[in-house]
């Protein structure tokens, strides 16, 4: 999130027209995934960190909801957060994660959908949001797979002289840290993680792991949008759902 590539002019355009086709990953699958793992919304108070466009802000909203405060790094990000999904009860705010300061024991819920692997310390803000919850308040966020995150170079998809995709390769899976990737633009920087240590970063600063899920596509979606059945062969998404428990290890 440091990065702030959401900024870059050429790479917003090209992620706008992106996520404004309902027929992508994100709608398809990781959104319904999340919002079904939602707890019950009702007089709620939600922080929704990195909440892009406010789809999801307006969605707590809509569900019951008492406030949201969402935040996020880039401004052209809230900008048009502001002008699609303004509401009195949610407060959108310009800062980056690392950054940010909580009220302490404040929130109900926090819920992130793909930013985790944005972070450089990933236990430092999962303790700084295990801070901002109240006693058993809940944390969901996704994240890419690490699956997918893990390849340092080379093509992720070994394909025949065809072009039929033969597998999927996973390499350097152990090296966690810094990648880079080229995505609308050049030098996209993210991180990976192994399943263990998203895992332990949650019991090691406070929280009980309660669901984990990794986002499959249904056959309605696959119908729409059949390269994502591919998905079925390797996950692009993890999901994890914990719960603030009163004990550190």
């Amino acid at each position: 999130m440091k990065q702030n590539i959401y900024d870059n002019a050429v790479f917003f355009e090209s992620y706008k027209e992106l996520r404004e086709n309902p027929v992508n990953y994100n709608e398809l699958m990781e959104q319904p995934q999340m919002k079904s793992m939602l707890p019950d919304l009702k007089e709620k108070h939600v922080l929704d960190i990195g909440c892009g466009m406010g789809d999801l802000a307006m969605y707590c909203m809509e569900n019951g909801a008492a406030s949201v405060t969402a935040i996020d790094p880039s401004s052209n990000m809230l900008q048009e957060a502001k002008k699609r999904n303004a509401h009195p009860a949610i407060d959108y705010v310009q800062t980056s994660l690392e950054d940010a300061v909580f009220a302490k024991a404040h929130y109900d819920i926090a819920v992130s959908s793909l930013v985790m692997h944005y972070v450089a310390n990933y236990d430092k803000v999962i303790h700084s949001i295990h801070s901002a919850l109240k006693d058993d308040g809940i944390l969901l966020f996704s994240s890419e797979h690490p699956i997918v995150t893990a390849r340092k170079t080379g093509k992720k998809w070994i394909e025949d002289e065809e072009g039929n995709r033969l597998h999927f390769a996973v390499d350097n899976y152990q090296e966690e840290g810094r990648r880079e990737a080229a995505w609308f633009v050049d030098g996209v920087v993210y991180y990976h993680r192994s399943f263990a240590a998203l895992c332990n970063g949650l019991l090691h600063n406070g929280f009980s792991l309660l669901e984990v899920n990794e986002p499959i596509p249904d056959d309605h979606a696959i119908a729409q949008l059949p390269p994502i059945a591919h998905e079925l062969r390797r996950p692009s998404f993890i999901i994890l759902k914990a719960k603030k428990s009163a004990r550190l290890y």
